[in-house]
């Protein structure tokens, strides 16, 4: 029976980065994984490195981890591209918004900055004729999500985490974990399933969400930067059954990446042509040049999401030496690195950079 200082379980980006983490502070690591390192929402993930601002627990994890990415802006595999966020207004209603959004992420220690329709094409000349402006944040990036989790558990294993890949987690002990050979090993537990977190957890709530990606051949220098649509959060925060949004991405391949649909209450992984369409359509009337592009893969993925849309990032009181990090929806990827030092920082007894009230998984449990 194996002891350690901390039992990963899931090697998503947001375990892989705990668990990196935790070895850089010298602990003795475990991480148990029963399928691809990085294949799960991470593998199905965009990549978007943003900071939203819309709920101030949300931007103050993003900034946190946009803080942490930096490490990685050198590293080729992870894809890292500072191609910058170019939020589109269709409406002068949503411009006149954007002075607050500024504001917001000025606070936070984030530059931003309103963009008006002249310079707006000057940007990105491809976008549809009649639109607004916008909002600039220019030093925002993107990453390749699986590489940078499966890069994370490698400089973790570096520092002697051992891996139990291609292993399941059966159950919960009052001592640490059980594994489907019957294994068992010692320490305090951190369960990182995303969606699968109610298998160990039932009572902690978590809903799937399927969403849907495209991404074209090669077209170097069609799109600049990401670009997104000023309603975006509407739909990412929004409770509807379905919906999408504006959401397209250059790649530093030259590809195009284009999202997002969102839908609660399916759980097959198959392709939706009816929302395939709808997302498509939605983008065409932002990019009408997106109309003339071979698209190379269609997938899908499924986002984890609490009830109140922010993760949980910490003790389970419930269960002694137990913790969690799920439930990012479509910002595990921004968030994982800032995830990884609050979960850390709580379990060294620190500290935290951040408050970590409003993540607390005892906030669904009271």
């Amino acid at each position: 029976m194996s002891r350690y200082d901390l039992i990963v379980i899931g090697a998503g980006i947001v375990g892989a980065a705990c668990a990196e983490r935790a070895a850089r502070e010298g602990l003795r690591v475990a991480v148990i994984e029963p399928g691809p390192v990085g294949g799960g929402a991470t593998a199905a993930a965009m990549g978007h490195l943003v900071a939203m601002d819309e709920d101030p627990a949300e931007l103050a994890l993003s900034r946190l981890s946009l803080q942490l990415w930096e490490r990685f802006a050198e590293l080729p595999l992870a894809e890292f591209s500072r191609c910058g966020t170019l939020w589109v207004a269709r409406e002068p209603r949503e411009l006149d918004g954007v002075a607050a959004k500024v504001a917001r992420l000025a606070a936070a220690g984030v530059a931003a900055r309103r963009i008006e329709a002249a310079e707006l094409y000057e940007l990105e000349p491809h976008l549809a004729p009649g639109l607004c402006g916008g909002m600039l944040v220019a030093q925002e990036a993107v990453v390749y999500p699986p590489r940078v989790a499966q890069h994370l558990l490698q400089l973790a294993r570096e520092l002697k985490t051992e891996c139990y890949l291609g292993r399941r987690a059966s159950a919960l002990t009052a001592h640490g974990v059980r594994l489907d050979d019957g294994a068992e090993l010692r320490g305090p537990v951190l369960v990182a399933t995303g969606c699968a977190l109610p298998e160990l957890l039932p009572q902690l709530p978590m809903r799937s969400r399927k969403g849907h990606l495209v991404i074209t051949e090669r077209y170097p220098g069609r799109i600049r930067h990401q670009l997104l649509e000023l309603g975006y959060a509407d739909s990412a925060h929004g409770d509807a059954d379905s919906s999408v949004a504006f959401n397209v991405q250059p790649r530093p391949t030259g590809q195009i990446l284009i999202g997002s649909s969102r839908e609660f209450g399916q759980d097959d992984r198959a392709v939706s042509a009816p929302m395939l369409q709808r997302m498509l359509e939605r983008a065409f009337a932002f990019v009408p040049m997106l109309r003339e592009l071979q698209a190379l893969r269609v997938w899908t993925g499924f986002r984890p999401c609490t009830p109140d849309g922010r993760p949980y990032i910490g003790a389970l009181e419930s269960r002694a030496d137990t913790w969690v990090a799920a439930g990012h929806e479509g910002l595990g990827v921004t968030t994982a690195l800032g995830t990884a030092q609050l979960l850390i920082e709580q379990l060294l007894g620190r500290a935290p950079a951040i408050d970590p009230a409003p993540y607390s998984p005892a906030r669904m449990l009271r």
